[in-house]
């Protein structure tokens, strides 16, 4: 008779071979590997005769269950339910399948048994693979070339895949009852493990959560005991981002770095099964870390660049990994650097979003976009810089506001406001606030340009032409019209985030900003009146009549003072 171990979900399904006594276990090298955390890595054994299957128990951690009654040794048939931890399957009875008949498989990853080479994550499928001898005692390291990103794997894969198959629903693992499983069907195997890894992984967009993901997969699938991912700074240092033991603690040790740069440096996945006599990586720190057997593989991004390494080790014994474990971890690299390369991408969009729709209401929509995408240009506390500043204010508001009611005078100022701002940033300017019905703008921080100066003078010009056009809209209305006068000067200030550790506001301080006020307040409606400072400086100067000298407190001398001579 022939029979076939189906999960209760129906996700998974192997067919027993007549004869031979089959491991279930979580191992790769497990005849019936099942992924999952409550089968231990040799968990029972399986031997199907004519009458039935016998199961026995290999000394699990969570016991082998035949319809609900734990057993360390029992005859199952037809209809059965098996438990193997907290997975249970039922023993079906089925027809002989051809030997071609491979359905897909569905479902969360399901490790499968790597010790036939398959041709899909084979060295020179992937790059050279090279052995380099260590001491005494034969070959104990290998390197994997990896490829430049995970399409070439996959690519390399796909054409190693037997024809008609799928990488979705169930998966028969072996073929006819007297033949064993063959190289492309072992490859199959590997990429539909492979794939469900990557469905698993795409489906976590925060980079933290990613990271924690690649941790438990590798701990799940290999022999080890300790698994670390690093990623690389700004600098290029590899900085430890996630690192979990077989626990789930994170503990404090530190990645051999000879071997990190190693697989940095060459981009390579190195293996070695007897660490401590590898006269390549026999450092100190592995040697006080006492780490026997270990694996390294690059996560290499889309354009070639290392994103980081996936560092997988073990400290309870060597050889505990091997060669086929070692193309297994470089082809999860590969999915897993595409991951974090999209997950950090994601994070980055999402943070310049926020920036920018934060500074988009003080900042031109343009200067909004250059400082979210430079994080640097903008420092909490500030620097000091020149900068050009304009005031503006409404003539004789005050008054005006006593005859019109609460809900006119918002409206007017909405629309006074708007077209003030706008004009601002059509020039490039940064709003720094409003105090009550007066503007105050600059330009030169946190970003500078050249002509900052002319920016500031062609911006005063436009509001004032703005504000007439108001005036001819608002006549025709009924509504009352608006006078203003406004104030630029250039010097060096204060500029940077003031405020509490409520409320931060990014602004300007200093004499510059005093003496546009006090230009602003001394001009007449419909006046631009100018510092000497800024005067000097303006590339383009419009028409400029000289206006009488300021009296400032603190100076000995009245300041110059310039007005914009009418259009």
């Amino acid at each position: 008779m022939l029979y076939t171990l189906s999960s209760v979900e129906g996700e998974q399904s192997f067919d027993l071979k007549p004869g031979v006594a089959q491991v279930i276990g979580r191992a790769l090298t497990s005849d019936i590997p099942v992924f999952d955390p409550t089968i231990s890595r040799r968990h029972a054994a399986l031997t199907t005769d004519d009458t039935g299957v016998e199961v026995r128990d290999l000394g699990s951690s969570n016991g082998t269950f035949v319809n609900g009654a734990k057993a360390s040794k029992a005859r199952i048939t037809a209809g059965d339910v098996i438990a193997f931890g907290k997975v249970s399957f039922r023993i079906i009875e089925r027809v002989p399948a051809p030997p071609s008949a491979v359905s897909s498989f569905a479902g969360k990853p399901t490790p499968i048994s790597s010790r036939s080479v398959a041709p899909a994550f084979r060295g020179d499928r992937a790059g050279s693979g090279t052995a380099v001898p260590g001491r005494e005692g034969g070959k104990i390291v290998r390197q994997l070339r990896v490829p430049e990103s995970d399409a070439q794997a996959f690519e390399a894969a796909l054409r190693h895949r037997p024809s008609g198959s799928r990488a979705s629903g169930k998966i028969h693992v072996g073929g006819a009852a007297s033949e064993a499983p063959t190289d492309q069907e072992r490859s199959e195997q590997k990429l539909a493990l492979l794939l469900e890894v990557s469905k698993g992984l795409t489906r976590v967009a925060d980079v933290g959560a990613l990271l924690e993901k690649i941790a438990g997969f590798c701990l799940q699938i290999f022999d080890v005991d300790y698994v670390s991912v690093l990623l690389a700074d700004e600098n290029g240092a590899q900085v430890p981002a996630v690192a979990r033991d077989r626990n789930g603690v994170a503990p404090h040790r530190s990645v051999p770095q000879s071997i990190v740069r190693s697989v940095v440096s060459d981009k390579v996945a190195i293996l070695s099964d007897n660490a401590p006599e590898d006269v390549r990586f026999g450092g100190e720190s592995i040697l006080m870390q006492r780490v026997r057997s270990t694996m390294c593989a690059p996560l290499v991004g889309g354009e070639g660049q290392v994103l980081g390494v996936l560092y997988v080790d073990n400290v309870t014994s060597t050889h505990r990994v091997d060669e086929e474990d070692l193309e297994f971890l470089a082809a999860f690299a590969g999915i897993a650097a595409v991951a974090i390369e999209h997950g950090q991408f994601s994070e980055r969009i999402r943070h310049e979003l926020v920036v920018r729709n934060n500074f988009e209401r003080y900042f031109a929509p343009t200067l909004a976009a250059r400082i979210a995408g430079s994080p640097g240009s903008v420092k909490l506390g500030g620097d000091k810089r020149p900068v050009a500043v304009l005031f503006s204010d409404i003539r004789g508001f005050t008054a005006l506001s006593r005859s019109m009611t609460p809900d006119d005078m918002a409206a007017l100022l909405s629309e006074y406001f708007t077209e003030m701002v706008d004009c601002v940033f059509r020039h490039g300017g940064t709003l720094d606030k409003f105090m009550g019905d007066a503007v105050l703008a600059q330009w030169g921080a946190p970003i500078a340009n050249a002509d900052d100066p002319d920016r500031a003078m062609h911006a005063a010009i436009d509001m004032m032409r703005a504000l007439d056009k108001l005036n001819v809209k608002w006549r025709a209305e009924g509504r009352p019209e608006l006078a203003i006068g406004i104030g630029l000067s250039y010097g060096e200030v204060f500029a940077g985030n003031i405020g509490s550790e409520r409320r931060l506001e990014f602004t300007v301080i200093g004499d510059t900003v005093n003496l546009a006020s006090r230009l602003c307040s001394a001009a007449e409606a419909g006046e631009i009146l100018i510092s000497e400072d800024i005067r000097r400086v303006l590339q383009s100067p419009p028409p400029l009549d000289e206006h009488a000298a300021l009296e400032l407190k603190g100076n000995a001398t009245p300041v110059p003072v310039y007005r914009v001579a009418p259009a």
